[in-house]
C-alpha cells in the first residue's frame, strides 16, 4: 500500500509541475541573460527489435521576448521510413492559461533542404504561431516510429546560446535484447544524472542557466553536457548491421554503403586512360584530383540509406555534380581504376575539435574527404570545392580524426595539425607619404593555410565585389582608390597572391611642422574586452602568423626623427616581434603576429586580453617626421 501510495504521489506531483506553466514559477537564475527557457524536455525511446523503435517526445519552451522567436517556430522532420503520429501543440499565456491549441493540419509540410540539396527525400512539418504577447509558453508533444534503429540520437537538450533549462529526461526501454552502448560527457555547464534498473534506463539533467555568448567561446558541443548511445545490432533503411566494434560497422559500411556504388564502368575506366598518368604517385594523384575538380560541382544529394549512401560513382561520372559523398566516392573510384588505393574518411568539420572516440563506434561525422596513403607522406582531399588547392585541408579539418573505411573495416586515423606557420598571411609592402597626410602603397599579398581559405572567396566575386571586399577589409584606411591585380589561386602549392595598390587620405596627422602616423596601415588591430564575470572558457581555434614587411618613403623636406625600439615578447597563446631599421631616410618595418591553436580555462582570458592589447599597441606606435 506504502509503495502504491508513493507511486501515485509521484505520478500527482508530476503531473501538477508538468502544468505549471505561470512564468512566475520559473527560478530566477533560469531567466537570467534567457531569451527562452526551456521548461520540459523529454523523449522517451523504446527499442522493440533490431528494426522496430518508438519514439514519444515532449517540449514545453516559454519564449521570454521577441528576440527569442525563433525558437517558437516548430519542426518535426519525417522521411519515408520515419512516420509521425499524435502532433499536439498548445500555447499558455504568461499566467500558464492555455489559449491556442494546433494539430498537424496547421503545419506546413515542406522538403527538408537546409543545403539546397537537388535530391533530397526528407521532410519537415514546420509551425510558426503568431503572437505580440510575450512572455508565452508553448508544448509540443507527438509520436514517430521507424525501423531505422541507429538512430539512437545523443541527449543533449540545449544546442544554442541564451537558452535556459528547467529540467529534461531521456528514457530508453530496450525490449530488443540487443546491447547498447553508453557514453556521459558531463561537463562544468552541466553534469547528468544516471538510473538502470533492468531495461529501463533514465537519464537527466537540470537547471542549466543560459550561455551567454562570448568572444572566443569554444563551441556548444564542447561546453555543454550530453549522453551518447551506440546499438551493437541496428537497422538502417532495411539493411542490417553489426556495431560491436569498429572493424564490424566497417566493414558492414564498405560492404553495404561504398562497395555498391563503386562500380568501375568503361567510361570511368576509359577517363584514366585519357589522363595518360605518370610520374610518382602524388603526380598521379595530383592529375586526376585536378580532372575531377574541373569536370564537377557541389550539390547536397541526400536520399537512399539515410542520406550516407553515395550517388553511385558511374552517376557521378555522367552527370558532373554530387554531395561530399558523392564527389569523395567518385574521386575514390578513379584512383581505384588508376590501381591508387585510398580511404573515403568521415570527419567533424567544426572550429572546435571532434573526435572520434575508439572505444565507442557509432554512426556519425557531418563531412566526408579523401585520404591517399603515398610512399612519402599521406595526402588528403578536400573534395567538394572546385577551387581548394591539392593536398589542402581547411583548418576546421586539421588536428583532429577521422574514420577512414576500406574493406577490411575502420582505421581512426588522425589528420595533419596545423602549425600557425603554415597558416600565413606574408606581407610586403612600401608606403609613400604624402605632405599633405595622404598615402599610395604598393603591396604583395600571399595566403596560406586557413588564411588561403578564408581568401579563396575572392574568386566567386564580380570585380567591383572585390573591391569592396578588400575595402572592407582594410576599413581603416580612408581609401580614395583600390586596385587588385594579378590575383592567382595557386592550387599546386595552397597559397593565393595579390597586388594590391590603393590610395587614402588623412593617414598622417600635423603636430605643428611635424607628422606623424601608425606604424601598422593595412589593419587595426584587433583587441577583446575584459569581463569580470567571464563564464566560458576560451578557444583560439584559428593558428596564424602575419608577416608584415613594410618600407616608408617621406615626403621630400622631412626627416625621421626617430627609430623606435623593437618589441619582442611571447606567451602561452603567441608572440610577438617588431623591428625597424633606417637607411637612405626610407623606414624599413618587420613585424610578426604568431597566435596557437589552444583551448584556456576562463581564468586565463584577462592574460589574453592582455597579451593582444600590447600587440595592438606596438602596432600603433607612432612614427614622428620633421620637416627641415
Amino acid at each position: 500500500m506504502k509503495k502504491l501510495y508513493l507511486f501515485l504521489f509521484s505520478v500527482f506531483a508530476s503531473f501538477s509541475f508538468a502544468q505549471d506553466y505561470n512564468v512566475s514559477s520559473i527560478p530566477e537564475h533560469l531567466v537570467k541573460n534567457a531569451q527562452a527557457v526551456i521548461r520540459d524536455w523529454s523523449e522517451d525511446y523504446s527499442l522493440k527489435s533490431v528494426s522496430d523503435m518508438t519514439v514519444k517526445r515532449t517540449y514545453v519552451s516559454t519564449i521570454m521576448n521577441a528576440a527569442g522567436e525563433d525558437y517558437s517556430r516548430i519542426y518535426i522532420p519525417y522521411n519515408p521510413t520515419t512516420r509521425v503520429s499524435g502532433i499536439k501543440v498548445e500555447m499558455f499565456d504568461a499566467s500558464g492559461k492555455i489559449i491556442k491549441t494546433f494539430s498537424k493540419k496547421d503545419f506546413a509540410d515542406y522538403t527538408n533542404n537546409p543545403s539546397a540539396g537537388l535530391y533530397v527525400d526528407d521532410r519537415i512539418l514546420v509551425l510558426q504561431p503568431v503572437t505580440t504577447q510575450y512572455p508565452f509558453t508553448l508544448k509540443l508533444s507527438y509520436e514517430t516510429s521507424t525501423s531505422n534503429t541507429i538512430n539512437l540520437r545523443s541527449f543533449s537538450p540545449i544546442s544554442t546560446y541564451n537558452v535556459s533549462l528547467e529540467k529534461s529526461s531521456f528514457v530508453i526501454t530496450n525490449n530488443s535484447g540487443i546491447p547498447i552502448r553508453t557514453k556521459i560527457n558531463d561537463k562544468p555547464i552541466g553534469k547528468v544524472s544516471e538510473i538502470k534498473e533492468g531495461n529501463i534506463w533514465r537519464y537527466s539533467y537540470q537547471n542549466i542557466p543560459a550561455i551567454k555568448q562570448e568572444d572566443l567561446a569554444p563551441s556548444l558541443e564542447y561546453l555543454l553536457p550530453d549522453v551518447q548511445f551506440s546499438p551493437e545490432k541496428f537497422t538502417l533503411e532495411g539493411k542490417q548491421g553489426d556495431m560491436t566494434d569498429w572493424n564490424t560497422f566497417g566493414k558492414w559500411y564498405y560492404q553495404q554503403l561504398i562497395s555498391p556504388v563503386s562500380t568501375i564502368t568503361p567510361e570511368i575506366s576509359a577517363e584514366i586512360s585519357a589522363l595518360n598518368l605518370k610520374g610518382t604517385t602524388a603526380e598521379k594523384v595530383k592529375t586526376i584530383y585536378q580532372y575531377m575538380q574541373n569536370k564537377t560541382r557541389y550539390v547536397l544529394i541526400s536520399m537512399g540509406i539515410g542520406g550516407w549512401k553515395p550517388m553511385p560513382a558511374s552517376e557521378v561520372s555522367k552527370k558532373g555534380y554530387g554531395d561530399c559523398k558523392a564527389l569523395t566516392n567518385y574521386m575514390r573510384t578513379l584512383l581505384t581504376a588508376a590501381g591508387i588505393p585510398s580511404y573515403y574518411a568521415i570527419i567533424y568539420n567544426d572550429d572546435s575539435v571532434i573526435n572520434f572516440d575508439k572505444d565507442f563506434p557509432k554512426l556519425d561525422g557531418n563531412h566526408v574527404i579523401l585520404m591517399v596513403p603515398t610512399e612519402k607522406n599521406d595526402i588528403w582531399l578536400e573534395n567538394t570545392s572546385q577551387r581548394v588547392a591539392f593536398n589542402h585541408l581547411s583548418y576546421s579539418s586539421h588536428n583532429r580524426n577521422v574514420l577512414a573505411v576500406n574493406e577490411n573495416g575502420i582505421q581512426i586515423i588522425d589528420t595533419p595539425v596545423y602549425q600557425p606557420e603554415e597558416s600565413k598571411e606574408k606581407l610586403i609592402g612600401k608606403i609613400q607619404i604624402a605632405e599633405d597626410g595622404s598615402i599610395s602603397s604598393e603591396a604583395h599579398f600571399e595566403f596560406s593555410g586557413g588564411q588561403y581559405d578564408s581568401s579563396l572567396r575572392l574568386f566567386s566575386l564580380k570585380n567591383d565585389e572585390m573591391i569592396d571586399a578588400l575595402k572592407n577589409r582594410h576599413y581603416n584606411l580612408k581609401i580614395d582608390q583600390l586596385a587588385i591585380n594579378n590575383l592567382k589561386n595557386d592550387r599546386d602549392l595552397a597559397k593565393i597572391n595579390y597586388d594590391l595598390n590603393l590610395k587614402a587620405n588623412s593617414f598622417s596627422k600635423k603636430l605643428g611642422n611635424d607628422m606623424f602616423f601608425p606604424v601598422m596601415p593595412y589593419y587595426q588591430a584587433t583587441t577583446f574586452s575584459m569581463n569580470d564575470d567571464r563564464v566560458l572558457p576560451f578557444e583560439t581555434s584559428f593558428p596564424f602568423q602575419d608577416d608584415y614587411e613594410l618600407e616608408y618613403s617621406i615626403p621630400a623636406g622631412y626627416k625621421f626623427t626617430e627609430v623606435p625600439a623593437p618589441a619582442n615578447f611571447s606567451t602561452d597563446f603567441g608572440s610577438y616581434t617588431i623591428s625597424f631599421s633606417l637607411k637612405d631616410n626610407k623606414l624599413s618595418v618587420h613585424r610578426i603576429l604568431t597566435i596557437k591553436k589552444g583551448i584556456y580555462p576562463k581564468e586565463k582570458f584577462k592574460e589574453y586580453v592582455a597579451f593582444r592589447k600590447k600587440t595592438a599597441s606596438n602596432d600603433n606606435t607612432k612614427i614622428l617626421i620633421s620637416k627641415l
